[in-house]
């Protein structure tokens, strides 16, 4: 039973490592900035997934790949953590964590859309209610607004549109995901490959503005290589090669929604970790996303 399962296990998985990047990602972005942030924690994802993928597979990156697989998460790698990683982390910045998952619980939507229209993916009626219970619930935990003062000092509506940002090009990442790993190709090698294109690509820049020892001198200062490394293991290492997993072996949209219980998987973190008090609204907003859950299971 678990093992025809096994792409939802992934998924939630998935959105439990990563709220607690979201959680030491939104700590280390206001000492680093997106921009370097976004290169730190590729590179340091990168250095454990070139010695895992060595150690699984004898070689640190994949070897004989047909050019199209790599063209395809070439592709998908710098869309999805290049470019969208580097949105989602101006959106932290501005809006904090949950405000950020709010907004980006839109990508099951948008990732079901265009996995209809490319893959030809249908929903159950069940799962599609699963679908609008579960974002019901997450929208329910997450959707207390900041008074107008707040707004205009942190850029609120700016935040809005990076992560809006996200949310598009991170459901073009999982399709252009879904495509190169066609075949059951190995989701470790798979995003081994991605990391290694986004690397490459968020670097680039530094180079050309020469901010290669100030990206490393910026995090050597303060507290935040702990937060930086650990949202990069629990991110793009951990959490992105389970999300491959995920997608392979469940279809877009239902894995696409599990992946976007984050919000609600924040509430414990918010309450134990940065010691916020938890509303009767963000219980019940969980137990709503909790019961769409078990709607998808049954479709």
């Amino acid at each position: 039973m678990l093992t025809e399962r096994i792409g939802e296990i992934a998924a939630l998985g998935t959105a439990l490592l990563w709220s607690l990047t979201y959680v030491q990602f939104t700590i280390a972005v206001r000492s680093l900035g997106p921009a370097r942030l976004n290169r730190l924690r590729l590179l340091i994802a990168l250095g454990f997934l070139l010695c895992t993928h060595a150690v699984v597979f004898h070689t640190p990156i994949p070897l004989g790949v047909e050019i199209e697989r790599w063209g395809w998460l070439i592709v998908s790698g710098v869309v999805g953590f290049t470019v969208s990683d580097a949105l989602l982390f101006s959106a932290l910045l501005r809006l904090g964590a949950h405000r950020t998952s709010m907004v980006t619980a839109l990508i099951p939507v948008v990732s079901a859309l265009l996995a209809w229209a490319v893959f030809g993916e249908r929903l159950t009626a069940t799962q599609i209610v699963g679908s609008l219970v579960t974002l019901a619930g997450i929208a329910i935990v997450i959707s207390a607004r900041p008074n107008d003062d707040e707004a205009r000092r942190n850029g609120l509506w700016i935040g809005v549109l990076f992560a809006l940002g996200t949310v598009v090009t991170q459901s073009i990442r999982y399709i252009l995901s879904k495509r190169g790993m066609a075949g059951d190709f190995p989701a470790l090698s798979a995003n081994t490959m991605q990391i290694l294109a986004a690397t490459v690509a968020a670097w680039i820049p530094a180079f050309v503005r020469r901010d290669v020892r100030r990206s490393f001198e910026a995090l050597g200062k303060g507290r935040v290589l702990a937060p930086t490394a650990g949202g990069a293991v629990a991110g793009p290492f951990l959490g992105v090669t389970l999300s491959m997993v995920a997608l392979t072996r469940a279809s877009v949209g239902i894995a696409s929604t599990l992946m976007a219980l984050v919000p609600v998987f924040l509430l414990p973190f918010s309450h134990f970790v940065l010691k916020e008090r938890i509303t009767l609204r963000a219980v019940l907003g969980t137990a709503l996303a909790v019961g769409g859950v078990a709607f998808l299971f049954l479709g």
